[in-house]
């Protein structure tokens, strides 16, 4: 009768047989290994075109429209055909911070700044260096005209929309991903810190709409959606065109979670 192999640890070498039942279990789990590690970096999502252009600075002018939230307006150069005469850049400042504190009394004043540009898709925000903004105050009676002449809006009508909140300045490029509940906490923070909020909606066709959220008088509405950002969003509102810009007006307290 033939005695069964038995491995003692103080050996110098396991028996003959346990010594290649090793050598190919070890084989089987590296190729194991490798196949789930090749499957699961060939199932992960390539990131987003986002854009942070940190440490870079350039400089900007335009007229500054303080509310809801705060913008620039930059003229397009030359004829611009069917766009606007101006492009809309969000403003905000370093860190988790919307740029109202920045810009605050510049209503509707031409102003230089500069800052590092943040963009994802056709949007756009410009992270103000500290201490850039120059304005002459003795115009300060020379206020532009009232933005409805250089802003044309159009209304679309109502509409249902499907999406997420946001905060756009990580979602623009400062972090990637910045959607979905692993940006959850950090969207939160940045939306209470006066980040506007975006809503964002695809299409069966994989098309992307980006939606500035206003209440129904226009006015801004981060501590009133808090619980609702990098959840899955149902929107019931008046979608307004102002330039380049798609706004969505609705009662935040009509929001609906899918």
């Amino acid at each position: 009768m033939k005695e069964k192999e038995f491995y003692i640890g103080y050996l110098p070498k396991a028996p003959k047989g346990i010594r290649k039942i090793i050598k190919w279990v070890t084989v089987l789990l590296l190729i194991l290994v490798g196949a789930t590690s090749f499957l699961m970096i060939s199932s992960e999502k390539d990131f987003d075109n986002s854009t942070f252009e940190f440490g870079e600075y350039n400089s900007f002018e335009g007229i500054i429209m303080e509310n809801p939230y705060p913008r620039i307006l930059i003229e397009r150069p030359g004829e611009t055909g069917v766009h606007p005469k101006y492009s809309q850049y969000y403003l905000a400042q370093f860190g988790k911070f919307g740029g109202q504190k920045m810009v605050e009394r510049l209503d509707g004043k031409s102003v230089n700044l500069q800052g590092s540009l943040i963009y994802r898709d056709d949007q756009t925000m410009i992270e103000i260096k500290d201490n850039s903004i120059s304005h002459d105050h003795t115009s300060d009676t020379d206020r532009i005209p009232e933005f409805n002449s250089i802003l044309p809006q159009e209304n679309l009508g109502t509409h249902t929309l499907k999406g997420e909140i946001v905060d756009s300045k990580c979602f623009y490029g400062v972090m990637n991903p910045g959607n979905l509940k692993v940006h959850k906490a950090c969207a939160i923070n940045c939306i209470r810190g006066g980040i506007p909020p975006v809503f964002v909606v695809k299409d069966g066709n994989g098309n992307v709409g980006y939606y500035l959220l206003q209440d129904k008088n226009g006015n801004a509405v981060n501590d009133r959606v808090l619980d609702k950002v990098a959840e899955p969003v149902k929107i019931k509102g008046e979608v307004i065109k102002q330039g380049d810009l798609l706004i969505l007006k609705a009662d935040p307290a009509s929001y609906t979670e899918l």
